[in-house]
């Protein structure tokens, strides 16, 4: 499979690399991570390890997790993911075998899932960039204002509704975020720390995914192909 854990966003900091540039990253406490259930094709139709994240109290739980978390032979655990693997590499995993940021020792670039910050309901400025109306004599308190939402102008162009997918005032943020192709700079295996170049979504305290690069932007696929 391709490495994957569960972490927390801690916050940034700054490195510096072997020339004396300083490089800005987001560090992460990836793991541990506990193997809480292996699924496989005879029982469950498909080949999967799910994971187990931060210690929780059994009272602010369910019977239901804490027996499932139990039965693997560990604590009652607060965050479950789940991961694909290959059938050959069922037998690489147990219950309550532990995951830690060793996994990325020899990784370079990996994609970060996670929640981003939620705004609220903005307009159309702030949630997509419009530059707003004329500021000038004659327009009179539309200054932040979308403008007109093209009444009759389906995608056929009938009727009396805006075509799918205009870009009006609404709720932003608060979604589910992957971000690639981000550089990992270190990593700290006594204190479960990964340190990351780029933009890692969610507050501080935020819960993420870190799972080894699915598909490079062509400038890293390139000096990953060289090294």
């Amino acid at each position: 499979m391709s490495a994957m854990l569960i972490g927390r966003k801690v916050g940034m900091t700054r490195l510096f690399d072997a020339e004396g540039k300083q490089v800005p990253v987001t560090v992460i406490e990836a793991g541990p991570c506990f193997v809480s259930q292996v699924k496989t094709t005879d029982n469950d139709g498909y080949d999967a390890i799910q994971l187990g994240f931060d210690d929780v109290k059994p009272r602010n739980s369910t019977m239901q997790l804490i027996g499932h978390d139990a039965k693997a032979g560990v604590s009652p655990k607060r965050i479950h993911r789940e991961v694909r693997i290959k059938s050959d590499e069922v037998a690489n995993y147990q219950p309550g075998q532990a995951l830690t940021v060793e996994v990325f020792a020899t990784i370079k670039y990996v994609d970060v899932i996670g929640t981003s910050k939620g705004k609220g309901f903005q307009g159309v400025m702030k949630r997509h960039g419009f530059k707003g109306m004329p500021a000038s004599h004659g327009c009179e308190r539309m200054h932040r204002h979308g403008g007109s939402i093209a009444a009759m102008a389906t995608n056929r162009g009938f009727s009396g509704r805006p075509k799918k997918g205009k870009r009006m005032p609404g709720r932003m943020g608060n979604e589910r975020v992957t971000e690639r192709s981000l550089d990992v700079v270190s990593h700290d295996k006594e204190k479960n720390l990964l340190m990351i170049k780029g933009p890692v979504p969610g507050a501080n305290g935020g819960i993420v995914v870190i799972r080894e690069s699915i598909r490079l932007y062509k400038s890293k696929a390139v000096k990953a192909k060289a090294s």
